[in-house]
């Protein structure tokens, strides 16, 4: 004797005191498939849970991440100001360069610079720039450009160093401290208010014993007494530049001696051809005077 399944069920629904609140007879096949929707509802729910759980997390990893790139696209736009003050600043040191090397002539120069050549294409670069440069090409070529500015600065000091020694002996330095009575150049006799003459050299007003210094190093040539400028003194300097101290009281140096430059070589005074004390100070290149100014500036 087999037994059968009831077709029908009983859905009871109780509270939790275990009272009876309702019964109700289903179909047993409708009780199946309701209990398999409501499976398939958890399965779903937890899905939609689990997908909302993982959106969640990323969305956190998300507004993490947008603070970051922030964050470093700050750095970058500082970096980028950064490169274009220092780029301005290369710039400034190009048009120092230009005016260091002017007084020296165009072959002065650093090696490699002006060697550009022009040609037709220059105005399509310019009107075409192209594409903006990223910051590492902004660096390689910002590098290149203080590269070229420090070959130029290192040419300019070994220039500087063999120029120094060469500008270490000009005579740029007043013998004495005074005002100029008399100027270079032509001028009104002193002995005669009708006539007029050629002065080689400054007059600079000092009282009698005033100590005459040495403008540069050199080596005392002539010790002595002249004609018209009575004791008088001249230094070598080298480089066919020669010094001439007149109306001297005194000559401190001897003949063919070395002196430095702000060595007392004598003293002011009165002799010769002069009206009253003072020293006559005089600058010959090539054996010819020159204006004393042009090297005046200490």
């Amino acid at each position: 004797m087999s037994s059968r399944s009831p077709e029908r069920v009983h859905v009871v629904i109780e509270r939790t005191d275990g009272s009876r609140i309702v019964r109700l007879p289903a179909p047993r096949w409708l009780v199946s498939v309701a209990v398999g929707i409501g499976g398939l509802a958890l399965v779903a729910v937890g899905a939609l849970y689990t997908d909302y759980v993982a959106l969640k997390q990323q969305r956190g990893q998300f507004a993490a991440l947008e603070t970051r790139l922030a964050e470093q696209q700050q750095v970058i736009d500082g970096f980028q100001q950064g490169v274009t003050r220092v780029r301005a600043e290369v710039d400034s040191w190009r048009d120092l360069r230009e005016k260091i090397w002017q007084p020296f002539g165009p072959d002065a120069g650093a090696p490699g610079r002006g060697t550009g050549v022009g040609g037709g294409t220059a105005t399509r670069h310019l009107e075409n720039p192209g594409p903006r440069l990223s910051i590492l090409d902004e660096l390689d070529q910002l590098t290149a450009v203080v590269s070229e500015e420090g070959d130029s600065l290192r040419t300019l000091e070994r220039f500087i160093g063999k120029a120094g020694k060469v500008l270490a002996s000009l005579p740029s330095r007043w013998p004495v401290r005074g005002s100029v009575n008399s100027d270079f150049g032509g001028r009104s006799s002193p002995w005669s208010s009708s006539s007029s003459e050629f002065h080689s050299g400054l007059d600079i007003g000092a009282t009698r014993g005033t100590a005459v210094i040495a403008p540069a190093p050199g080596t005392v040539v002539f010790a002595g007494q002249h004609a018209e400028y009575g004791v008088t003194l001249v230094i070598d300097h080298g480089n066919d530049i020669k010094t001439l101290y007149g109306h001297l009281t005194k000559v401190t140096v001897a003949q063919d001696q070395k002196v430095q430059r702000g060595q007392p070589v004598g003293l002011t005074g009165n002799t010769g051809r002069s009206s009253g004390p003072h020293l006559h100070y005089e600058i010959q290149v090539k054996g010819q005077p020159v204006n004393p100014r042009s090297y005046l500036w200490d």
